[in-house]
């Protein structure tokens, strides 16, 4: 008998993986373990943003506590970071553990500088101290651990404290590009990173999700990008019920109206790149959607990516490798991947 042919090689992906440790751990146990025993643990600076309740202030902007596991060769085998939409599953009367804490600010400027210029791998005076320098102030120490920096005119930049609540438990494990190749090829990649977690008793939390980030070239083209747009559109609600889309996920939507109105405007498909993405970008498109639109319109650092939020969370690679497959073969015939 003919052989079967082999599957299609699938594409060029990143994926995080929404997690949860169990009580006594956190994520900085799980990169460690990804490490391993001759591999390191580089503490870093992840940014994220919750509803404020501050009038006038939509959103607080927040550094939290990363931790990106290096093999012994110096290479990444994934990210270990916070995600504020995982709470159902937390705590949230838990009093801080020692040596965890935030910055937080309504100014996310401010935060870059203190991602790029303070340590992560010291304590939040450490973390804050270069802003400080740069304004000629000094950290202020306050109750309860609470660090805070105001310019000369004392109006507030930033601050540090103590976190609480067992935010210390969520992870989001993210991978770095994973390179195409077979479906065999990625399970084995995406299980050599989970069986780990559940190995330390990691689960999925409540309101989780998986994450795929495939490369935005190919879609930053106007015929395409809206091909992307109306397969999705048409597409999107009876894929979600294929692949078994999580309700209780966050931070999820359609998009807006005025995308499929402009898509399929007479003459868009024929504009150049620049012109459309121009037409695009004045949408003010959010990333909170099924489908992340934002990192393929706009230029962001890092993640030259189209993002597809809708599968649920998992801890075991066949769902994550059968979902990017279904996925991809939706995608393809438009020229998206």
């Amino acid at each position: 008998m003919p052989r079967s042919p082999p599957p299609p090689l699938l594409p060029r992906v990143g994926v995080e993986l929404e997690l949860l440790a169990p009580p006594g751990r956190t994520r900085r146990d799980l990169a460690q373990a990804l490490a391993g025993p001759v591999g390191t643990v580089r503490p870093f600076l992840h940014p994220d943003t919750e509803p404020a309740l501050v009038p006038g202030r939509p959103v607080f902007h927040n550094l939290t506590l990363g931790f990106q596991a290096l093999d012994a060769a110096g290479a990444e085998r994934a990210r270990c970071v916070d995600d504020l939409t995982l709470q159902a599953d937390l705590d949230r009367d838990a009093r801080p553990l020692p040596g965890w804490w935030r910055v937080v600010s309504d100014d996310r400027r401010l935060l870059h500088l203190v991602r790029r210029h303070g340590r992560a791998d010291g304590g939040p005076a450490e973390a804050l101290s270069p802003l400080a320098a740069l304004f000629g102030v000094e950290v202020e120490e306050h109750e309860g651990g609470l660090l805070r920096v105001r310019d000369p005119d004392g109006a507030p930049l930033a601050l540090a404290a103590p976190l609480p609540g067992e935010r210390w438990r969520p992870c989001e494990l993210v991978t770095p590009p994973l390179p195409p190749g077979s479906p065999r090829a990625l399970h084995a990649a995406l299980e050599a990173l989970l069986a780990p977690a559940r190995a330390l008793g990691f689960t999925v939390p409540v309101e989780a999700a998986v994450h795929l980030h495939l490369d935005a070239a190919p879609v930053r083209d106007a015929a395409v990008f809206a091909d992307l747009v109306l397969t999705l559109h048409a597409a999107l609600p009876a894929l979600k019920q294929r692949l078994g889309s999580n309700p209780a996920n966050r931070r999820r939507g359609d998009w807006p109206s005025e995308l499929i109105a402009l898509v399929r405007e007479p003459g868009f498909r024929a504009l150049p790149w620049p012109v459309a993405r121009n037409r695009l970008a004045a949408l003010g498109l959010s990333k909170y959607c099924d489908v992340n639109l934002r990192n393929v319109v706009h230029e962001v650092p890092g993640k030259p990516t189209l993002e597809i939020r809708i599968l649920p969370g998992s801890i075991h690679a066949g769902p994550v490798v059968e979902g990017l497959a279904a996925v991809v073969a939706l995608l393809r015939p438009s020229g998206a991947c």
